[in-house]
């Protein structure tokens, strides 16, 4: 079995484009470099659907009973945008540096259509979250695409092209699958993904399982059953884990008060709100606001 590449290259290509911690955005819109220099112990959040590649520092996702590890050799494979819980290792000594790839869907129809791909079967069952092992050609096209960042003019004229080769490694790999199946509509698999568009668009709106169920054209039951099986969370559970973390991402961003906050994300009952948040994040709503201001302030 050959040798998994090394990720020096890739630190080396980051680092001197880090001058924070958290996510910096880059002259392409679909790539975001990633820094952080202190662990952060499980929690909840959310991903849109893109590669995730570390470089240096150590990942832990939990998605219901599956734990999903991610580091220097592997990359994470997003296709849906989950709320899961997230496990972060890293330190001043050896900060974690990455690059996140936002999916494009426009780009992904076209090279699962170039490629000729044959459709996903719906019992090949896609896994929409996983962690695959790095390539020579994955890194060699990651490489490719962070020397490109140090170059405004070849941004210019290779940004795109750069994407588009990582994401043909990803649908060559272990979870091109995955990511084919969101361009064949087809199967259980297909109608969950279309019920998950809507519920993001509109998670602070009242929901109906039976509305739900109707749109993906299941019965309640079977509709529930599939969903668990994608998710690994109810309908339920997975609305109200994403209107916590909804409302999180308005706590540290906004200046909204609590009550404006949990009206924002579909909670009645400020009072609701708080006990969910807290059993949540395991700090009440205002006080996660200031450590959180706090840490970023530092």
């Amino acid at each position: 079995m050959p040798a998994s590449p090394s990720t020096d290259v890739l630190i080396e290509l980051i680092a001197p484009l880090i001058e924070h911690d958290g996510y910096i955005r880059t002259s392409l819109p679909s790539v975001t470099l990633m820094a952080l220099r202190r662990p952060i112990p499980r929690t909840p959040l959310i991903y849109e659907p893109s590669l995730n590649i570390i470089a240096q520092g150590y990942k832990i996702g939990y998605l219901g009973n599956h734990e999903i590890h991610y580091g220097p050799g592997q990359y994470l494979v997003q296709t849906l945008p989950l709320p899961f819980e997230c496990e972060t290792h890293a330190s001043p000594e050896s900060p974690l540096l990455g690059v996140s790839i936002r999916l494009d869907p426009a780009l992904l129809v076209e090279l699962v259509t170039a490629m000729g791909e044959r459709d996903v079967k719906d019992e090949e069952s896609p896994v929409p979250m996983d962690s695959v092992s790095m390539t020579h050609g994955m890194h060699g096209a990651v490489v490719r695409l962070l020397q490109t960042l140090h170059d405004p003019f070849e941004i210019a004229a290779m940004g795109s092209q750069r994407e588009r080769d990582v994401l043909f490694e990803a649908l060559k790999g272990q979870q091109g699958a995955a990511l084919r199946a969101l361009v064949h509509h087809q199967g259980h698999y297909s109608q969950i993904v279309q019920v998950l568009s809507q519920l993001h668009a509109r998670y602070a709106e009242e929901v109906s399982i039976e509305a739900l169920a109707h749109q993906a054209n299941m019965s309640p039951s079977a509709f529930h059953k599939h969903f668990k099986q994608v998710t690994q969370a109810s309908p339920l559970q997975y609305l109200k884990r994403l209107r916590l973390i909804k409302a999180q991402q308005l706590l540290v961003q906004e200046a909204h008060n609590v009550n404006q906050i949990a009206e924002a994300v579909g909670y009645h009952s400020v009072s609701q709100f708080s006990r969910d948040y807290k059993r949540c994040f395991g700090t009440p709503p205002l006080r996660h606001r200031k450590e959180e201001r706090a840490l970023q302030a530092s």
